[in-house]
């Protein structure tokens, strides 16, 4: 049996074995990196996933299955569309009376027709009904609820002694 062991035991077959094995040394100290840099990439602890890709075949595998579904990179840039949409959508809002959608500087709602913002006597935009001063060309506002007193101590109510 040692003899026919010792007959396909070539130099050349042992030169074939030898490569082999550098190959998977090679593949595997690739593999272990391949996981330190992903898992750095996708933002988890890479120090902890590399010792884990330390075990032969089952810590790559267990990385493969257990690692995020995204790079951080891909995750910030979709943060960033979200926050972005959000911004675009502010834009839009509903009627308090009906429910319809409306846009931002709308005055009237084009559903129900009821009042939604106040205008600026100067430069006729579109301004929230609690702004006091319009914020496109500084105009001060004067709400009819405050003029009211003030014309009221001016004028004595009539039959009203002095």
């Amino acid at each position: 049996m040692s003899e026919l062991l010792a007959s396909l035991w070539t130099p050349q077959l042992q030169g074939a074995v030898m490569v082999v094995v550098i190959m998977l040394v090679i593949l595997y100290i690739l593999s272990i990196a391949w996981v330190v840099r992903d898992a750095h990439l996708r933002g988890q602890h890479w120090q902890v996933w590399g010792i884990v890709a330390l075990i032969p075949l089952l810590g790559i595998i267990a990385y493969c299955l257990l690692r995020p579904p995204l790079l951080q990179i891909d995750k910030d840039e979709q943060e960033l569309e979200i926050a972005l949409k959000q911004r675009q959508l502010m834009k839009y809002g509903e009627c308090a009376n009906c429910g319809y959608p409306v846009e931002s500087d709308f005055v009237v709602c084009p559903s129900c027709h009821s009042r939604l913002k106040n205008l600026c006597p100067v430069c006729h935009k579109a301004l929230d009904p609690t702004w006091r001063v319009c914020p496109y060309c500084a105009t001060q506002l004067v709400s009819p609820r405050r003029q009211q007193p003030a014309a009221q101590q001016a004028a004595p109510a009539p039959g009203a002694q002095r």
